[in-house]
């Protein structure tokens, strides 16, 4: 599909009435896939799409979209896909897919890579909350410039859970729709079962904290397909499973607001550990419970140092020869500056 088809398809719906004599609305969503760095974005897009491509390495931030008829002979609905790359080394790329054009059709998706649970929270909570952050920024600007939709929005925040929900004033939900998908659960199937445990149930109190859906998945086509019901709800407004799975020796598949507090239990810690554990909210709880039996890498660990300009993949001949020239020249300016600075201090 080009642009041509998507102009074309916009201008038959406008033009096309349905049976009942009005407009088919065109339904266009936008997704954004963020977490570890090589911890399976790629391939769960993919897998979405039904696309039968090898995933490459994400550079920086990549798009894609999808599109989907809802019935015969009519236009199709458009996903858009925005996929970011090397894990939180380029968080500032954030801004640029969410706007106030699209923040009411805009849902983020979170892979988390379960194999590395030692990097898991502090990958979490550094794109959560950079995201979030944006998000917010664009609502305060919705307050002043159209209240109607920052209302709508905020109010929507709540749509998974029912106001007799018993954790109804214990959350924080996110402020956009929010998919967690444990991914590389083949290799975490093998962790020790109280580790598994640990992270099972982290992930469920946060998952439910943000009123987010939370899956586990791996290249298993089973374990993709319940994936791709959570990711095509979002997408195009596929049904929504009502089938949960919480056996934490098992796959976890819980759909938003299905979960609860009550059944998911305290820290998995003793209560002289947690005494002795200050924090603020029950989200620091958890986080300093989970830190203790996974310390995590450093956030300089964590960021991406390779140069995309080295990868020998994205060699361009006429332009590294440019490029390199460029540079000659940008240290020989440094130079030149360096002793015009010198002369000056003496001169002085």
């Amino acid at each position: 599909d080009t642009l041509w088809d998507l102009a074309i398809a916009e201008v038959e719906k406008r033009e096309n009435p349905d049976d009942d004599g009005k407009h088919v609305e065109v339904w266009e969503k936008s997704i954004l896939f963020m977490g570890n760095k090589n911890g399976g974005k790629t391939t769960i897009i993919l897998r979405c799409l039904e696309r039968e491509e090898i995933s490459k390495p994400t550079l920086a931030l990549e798009y894609t979209f999808g599109r989907r008829a809802r019935r015969h002979n009519t236009p199709k609905d458009v996903a858009h896909f925005w996929e970011l790359g090397g894990g939180t080394s380029l968080l500032e790329l954030i801004r640029i897919p969410i706007s106030s054009n699209n923040i009411r059709s805009f849902a983020v998706v979170l892979v988390l890579d379960l194999s590395k649970p030692n990097e898991l929270w502090t990958t979490m909570e550094k794109l959560l909350q950079v995201t979030r952050n944006h998000v917010n920024k664009i609502l305060t600007k919705l307050e002043k410039t159209n209240p109607e939709v920052a209302t709508e929005i905020k109010q929507r925040m709540w749509n998974n859970l029912q106001r007799d929900h018993p954790d109804y004033e214990l959350v924080d939900p996110f402020p956009i729709p929010l998919v967690i998908i444990g991914s590389k659960y083949d290799i975490f199937h093998e962790f020790d079962s109280e580790m598994r445990k640990i992270i099972s149930k982290t992930l469920r109190f946060v998952s439910h904290y943000y009123g987010a859906s939370l899956v586990f998945t791996s290249k298993s086509e089973a374990l993709l397909l319940k994936a791709r019901v959570l990711i095509n709800h979002l997408a195009f407004g596929y049904d929504k499973s009502k089938s949960v799975s919480v056996d934490h020796s098992k796959p976890l598949f819980i759909p938003a607001g299905l979960d609860s507090l009550s059944q998911i239990g305290p820290p998995p810690a003793s209560d002289s550990d947690i005494g002795k554990m200050r924090a603020n909210t029950p989200l620091e709880l958890w986080k300093k419970v989970f830190e203790k039996t996974f310390p995590p890498k450093s956030f300089c660990d964590l960021q991406d140092t390779k140069n995309p300009a080295q990868d020998l993949q994205y060699v361009e001949y006429e332009v590294d020869i440019m490029r390199a020239q460029k540079n000659q020249e940008l240290e020989q300016y440094k130079r030149n500056a360096s002793k015009s600075w010198k002369e000056m201090d003496l001169d002085s």
